[in-house]
């Protein structure tokens, strides 16, 4: 009988997967990760992590396996928080999420479930994995869920032959509204539990309250660019090489003081993305204020007003070499090459259409259509169909 660790995260997702592997015949036990409990920044008055870890044991009772609870908080703090502060403050755009699964979750946690004799790891995320013979080599390959809604495969974009070789997603194949009636006919306390909205195993927090625990207020000014501000016209012409344009729509539009009007002042400009629209807290226009970069040297912040704004939108994006991270390195193209793919930089985004470039300097992906809102240090993956077979950090 093959033994398994499963993720009990205190949630319906992980609940059931649980459940689905003890029916199959796995030996199941429940590891609950304990990721946070660093009092020197305050989260909120509650305890979520106490809640779900009460959760997640009642879930293990009713099963009938085994519960254990790991800490990894000072892991997570070295590997996630820290490199997570370090990127607001420089003006970049990090998931913590990705970073998560990738350092924790398929990780170290990982390696704590093979010490303890484990065949696999399972997970509650909406994707599917398989294999393949290619040229007599086992291949693993990370699909997209059946539930196109809830589709979890961006969060695993940056896992490796080795980690979803060890990898089950039980509830891969089903759409969320056939996990929750699953736990609630097998009568798991999770079966209407609400979906977790914080940061990847801490719980409710909001990320801006999150940031002020460590990045002091700066009070910065808020300036507006127009609609019809010469430098966002992506159309310029004689360009010498393929890599000259792509270097150009890829770049970053580049403000000043001077090309736009003060309209109010901020307490950080970390504290903001590229494309948020809440928090400016600036009213007084026709339509909503969305920010179109941050400069946090200066600690200025350019906003544009509407989501129609040319400065939100770009029509390429970069990702250094040693950034690229292939999950199928048999399909990885060489210098010089091209490859249609689709992709995306958010969770949730539908997937779009693109074409990859690989140069000395690193990897492009041209759009077929202008994306709003792409910020260095975005994990931007991309796929072939519904494989998902790469991705990198947008530089």
């Amino acid at each position: 009988m093959k033994k398994v660790i499963v993720g009990l995260s205190g949630g319906v997702d992980s609940s059931v997967s649980a459940l689905l592997l003890k029916q199959q015949g796995f030996e199941v036990i429940g590891l609950f990760m304990k990721n946070w409990h660093d009092e020197s920044v305050t989260i909120s008055d509650e305890c979520p992590w106490l809640d779900d870890s009460n959760d997640a044991m009642l879930v293990a009772e009713k099963l009938d396996i085994p519960f254990q609870t790991v800490d990894l908080s000072k892991e997570y703090h070295t590997r996630i928080i820290d490199y997570m502060f370090n990127e607001y403050e420089n003006g970049r755009t990090p998931n913590p999420d990705v970073l998560c699964n990738r350092e924790i979750k398929f990780d170290i946690f990982l390696d704590v479930a093979i010490n303890l004799g484990a065949d696999y790891i399972a997970t509650g995320h909406y994707c599917r994995v398989d294999k393949i013979n290619v040229n007599n080599n086992i291949i693993h390959r990370l699909i997209t869920g059946v539930d196109n809604e809830k589709d979890q495969s961006y969060f695993l974009c940056q896992l490796n032959q080795q980690q979803l070789s060890r990898s089950i997603f039980p509830i891969g194949e089903l759409t969320k509204s056939e996990v929750r009636s699953i736990a609630k006919k097998n009568n798991l306390i999770t079966a209407e539990k609400k979906d977790s909205q914080g940061l990847c195993f801490i719980g409710k927090v909001k990320l801006p309250d999150f940031l002020r625990q460590r990045l002091t207020p700066k009070i910065g000014k808020v300036i507006l660019i127009n609609n019809d501000f010469n430098d966002l016209r992506r159309e310029k012409n004689g360009f010498k090489s393929k890599l000259d344009f792509l270097l150009y729509l890829s770049s970053p539009f580049s403000f000043s003081p001077d090309d736009g009007e003060v309209i109010g002042e901020h307490q950080g400009s970390y504290y903001f993305t590229v494309g948020q629209r809440k928090g400016l807290n600036i009213g007084g226009f026709k339509n909503p204020l969305f920010v179109l970069e941050t400069d946090v040297k200066n600690n200025i912040i350019y906003v544009g007003m509407g989501d129609e704004h040319p400065g939100l939108y770009k029509k390429a994006l970069f990702v250094n070499r040693h950034e690229i991270h292939w999950i199928r390195e048999d399909l990885s193209i060489k210098e010089g090459d091209q490859l249609d793919v689709l992709f995306r930089i958010r969770y949730r985004q539908p997937l779009q259409k693109g074409k990859i470039y690989l140069f000395k300097e690193g990897l492009f992906i041209e759009f077929y259509y202008p994306l709003s809102s792409v910020s260095s240090g975005q994990f931007v993956s991309w796929y072939i169909g519904d494989e998902l077979v790469g991705s990198g950090v947008i530089g």
